[in-house]
């Protein structure tokens, strides 16, 4: 009994030291956590908070904020992944726990470019708004004050004194309304959003905000706080990047593909040379259609574009043969004959399937590798057209392929706002005439899987072709992507490795 006793004394401790340490479900992530972790929960942590806040930037397109189908949908992600989602439950404290780590971990990652900081910043101030609204007013009132921004509640009787006012001044504010409603005494360098938008009453350098206002004073503070700490852990990254153990994982999170790696033993031999042509006008996305077309052009595509595309290939299902053929036949269209292929192109090609050099079977580029690493330059073809392309230039690439003028505004609209993977995910639904792909877009061979399905009736290719084209039956079940696979730390060695296979296709 006394072991009984002394056991239960330790984990109301425990118990008590979790609630002071993680009060409330949200944070505005003033204290960077001191706890040791493994490495293996660190990337764990980090790539479920990116793989939420893709789901964020997403849907913060997609839909309607504040809606029910966007909230609906948020939820779901955030129980999925085990994030706090709602601030009523005491007993969460190992997904608040989680939640304080993995935002300091990606905070890490995200700091290290202006581009990278916008990102974060703005997907987090999304998923801020979302979790503050879903407080209750009186958890609100708890998280303002454990925040020290307990605003000063105005009185009764001050507050039937300016009725007329608050109601004429606020916008869908009865007099009953303005009765019911609690209003924020507050300081007007903190309102000054809502004074722009007429939508607080103003007196004596104060504004009178509704309580339900108070949410964009709070966004606005929380904005200029993250604002301020990217920038000092920008400044703390030369000693961070000294660490051989962190710095890898950092890099690879900035630029993470968190999905199937889409490797070639899943999907060899479904598709034969003569394909390749149709299948880059209906269902390759916009980066590879592009290649495609400039090396049946031009015969060549230097070693950026050869990279791209060669992996592509593979991950859609060319064989080692398949490819040696196809590159072959192209190249000595051109300026290059077989002797100097076979010498200079060949072994790259093998090298890129596993069969030479370490050995290593590499998987095709994601949107994020494409994005952000090796922009294209003069005579290359390689990139993101979202990404890389003038938009003068998109825009004249889209009207060749028929997209209707008012489909080309939102895919431009979506780029000047670099959302380059929506504004692809806008040209699929466009070019395959649907609404609503129903997924998140992140990988060109998940666009080449999820459109061959879409034009196959829900079904991927099911025939196989050998070198001389003879058509040979597949079982139905070889091949298949399951596009629900868990992500795995192998693309960020295979990112690694590739270094290595760059300077094999160097040649030009």
């Amino acid at each position: 009994m006394e072991f009984s006793s002394r056991a239960r004394q330790k984990h109301a401790r425990l118990a008590g030291d979790r609630r002071e340490q993680y009060p409330h479900s949200l944070q505005f992530y003033l204290e960077p956590p001191t706890e040791s972790i493994s490495l293996v929960e660190f990337e764990s942590f980090a790539i479920d908070r990116l793989k939420l806040l893709k789901v964020v930037e997403n849907l913060g397109v997609s839909y309607v904020r504040n809606t029910d189908l966007y909230k609906t949908k948020l939820e779901a992600e955030l129980r999925k992944l085990k994030f706090p989602y709602r601030a009523l439950a005491e007993d969460d404290y190992e997904a608040r726990r989680k939640d304080h780590i993995s935002h300091f971990i990606l905070r890490l990652a995200y700091c290290q470019s202006e581009d990278l900081r916008r990102w974060f910043l703005q997907q987090e101030m999304d998923l801020f708004r979302y979790r503050f609204n879903e407080l209750t007013e009186s958890l609100m009132q708890k998280f303002l004050e454990h925040v020290n921004l307990s605003f000063e509640a105005i009185g009764e009787d001050l507050k039937n004194e300016l009725a007329n006012e608050l109601s004429a001044s606020t916008p869908g504010f009865s007099l009953l309304k303005v009765k019911e409603q609690m209003f924020f005494k507050v300081g007007l360098v903190d309102a000054v959003d809502l004074f722009r938008a007429r939508k607080v009453f103003i007196k004596d350098g104060f504004a009178y905000v509704p309580f339900k206002e108070i949410d964009v004073i709070v966004l606005n503070n929380y904005r200029t706080k993250l604002s301020k700490a990217l920038a000092l852990t920008a400044r703390s990254l030369p000693s961070i990047q000294s660490d051989e153990r962190l710095q890898p994982l950092l890099n690879h999170l900035s630029h993470s593909y968190v999905g199937p790696d889409y490797s070639v033993q899943k999907n060899t031999g479904k598709i034969s040379l003569d394909q390749i042509d149709a299948l880059s006008v209906k269902s390759f996305p916009l980066c590879m259609r592009q290649l495609h077309r400039a090396l049946r052009d031009s015969h060549h595509l230097r070693h950026g574009g050869r990279m791209q595309y060669g992996l592509f290939l593979k991950g859609i299902g060319l064989t080692l043969e398949q490819a040696l053929e196809f590159w072959k036949k192209e190249f000595i269209r051109g300026k290059v004959d077989a002797d100097k292929f076979d010498k200079g192109y060949a072994y790259s090609i093998r090298h890129s399937y596993g069969k030479e050099g370490k050995r290593t079977d590499y998987t095709p580029y994601s949107c994020m590798k494409i994005i952000m690493s090796n922009p294209p330059s003069q005579g290359d073809y390689h990139g993101c057209p979202f990404r890389h392309s003038d938009p003068e230039l998109l825009k004249q690439k889209l009207q060749s392929y028929k997209i209707p003028p008012s489909g080309i505004t939102q895919i431009l609209e979506l780029v000047k706002g670099m959302h380059y993977q929506l504004a692809c995910q806008k040209y699929f639904e466009l070019t395959h005439d649907v609404d609503d792909v129903g997924f998140s877009l992140n990988h060109p061979n998940q666009y080449f899987t999820e459109s061959q399905k879409l034009l196959n009736g829900g079904r991927e290719l099911k025939k196989e072709f050998n070198n001389s084209g003879n058509v040979q039956q597949k079982n139905n079940s070889q091949g298949s992507i399951n596009s629900s696979s868990t992500p795995t730390s192998s693309n960020a060695t295979a990112d690694t490795e590739l270094e290595g296979l760059e300077a094999y296709f160097a040649e030009d």
